[in-house]
C-alpha cells in the first residue's frame, strides 16, 4: 500500500461518520466527496506581454505541484485589444491525492498567513454545492518565493464537490478543515 495524504484518511476515517450522522444518509455513497479543486488566475495584463502567461503558470505549477494551462480566450473583444485564442490566464484541476495535498497545505500554512485572517466568507456557494474563494495575494503560500515576484497578482480557488445543496457543501468542507467566519 502506497502513501495515503493525511485528509483523505481523515475524510475516510472521521468525517464520512461525521456527515452521515448530520444528515441522515443510510448509505456511505450518498455522503458527499470532494470531486476536484480548481485553481485559476486570469492576466488580463498578458494581451499586451506576453511573458506574463508564463509566470502565472509557473506559479501556479509551484504551488498546487501539478503542471498549469494557458486558458484562452473565447471571443473578440475590440476595447481591450482582445482576439479570439490569445492566451489570458491559467488553470490547473486537482483531483485524488494532489488535491488533498494542496487542500491540506491550503488550510494549514497559506490561509494562516493571510493578513487579519478570521476564516472565510460562507457566501461562496453557488447553489449547486460547489464554493468558490478568491485570494488576493499568491505570497501567501510558502512555495512562492517573493524576491522572484514580479508583481502581486490574486487567484480563484474553486472546490467542486458531489453535495447537492450548499448545506451538506458546508459541513463536507468544515469537517475537511476550511475555516468558514461565525455569524
Amino acid at each position: 500500500m502506497g502513501y495515503l495524504p493525511r485528509l483523505k484518511e481523515e475524510y475516510k476515517g472521521r468525517v464520512i461518520e461525521a456527515l452521515k450522522e448530520e444528515f441522515g444518509y443510510t448509505n456511505v455513497m450518498q455522503v458527499p466527496k470532494l470531486e476536484r479543486i480548481v485553481v485559476s488566475r486570469g492576466v488580463g495584463a498578458a494581451v499586451a506581454d506576453k511573458k506574463l502567461i508564463e509566470y502565472a503558470v509557473d506559479e501556479l505549477t509551484n504551488i498546487t505541484g501539478q503542471k498549469a494551462i494557458a486558458t484562452m480566450s473565447k471571443k473578440d473583444v475590440a476595447n481591450f485589444k482582445l482576439r479570439k485564442g490569445m492566451p489570458i490566464g491559467a488553470k490547473v484541476t486537482l483531483r485524488g491525492e494532489r488535491m488533498y495535498e494542496f487542500l491540506d497545505r491550503l488550510i494549514t500554512s497559506a490561509l494562516p498567513r493571510v493578513r487579519d485572517f478570521n476564516g472565510i466568507k460562507a457566501t461562496g456557494f453557488d447553489g449547486r454545492g460547489n464554493y468558490s474563494l478568491g485570494v488576493t495575494e499568491q505570497i501567501i503560500f510558502p512555495e512562492i518565493n517573493i524576491d522572484r515576484i514580479k508583481k502581486i497578482d490574486g487567484m480563484n480557488i474553486t472546490f467542486v464537490t458531489s453535495a447537492s445543496t450548499d448545506k451538506e457543501a458546508k459541513s463536507l468542507l468544515t469537517e475537511l478543515g476550511l475555516p468558514f467566519k461565525k455569524n
